[in-house]
């Protein structure tokens, strides 16, 4: 059975906030920095990834 990849989210801003999306079912808030050099991070929770908009990785 294929595994759904996790969700992509295009942001605006290199720092940013993840707490799953998804209320009391989501897991803890972590701030995460985009790496200005890669344009985009990972969510080491739920492995959602952010790229940051009109940075290298947003194509």
């Amino acid at each position: 059975m294929p595994i759904d990849a996790p969700e992509t989210k295009t942001v605006d801003s290199t720092r940013i906030a993840c707490d799953g999306g998804e209320g009391a079912l989501g897991h803890p808030r972590v701030w995460l920095q985009i790496p200005e050099d890669t344009g985009w991070v990972e969510c080491p929770y739920c492995d959602c990834k952010y790229v940051l908009a009109s940075g290298p990785a947003d194509s």
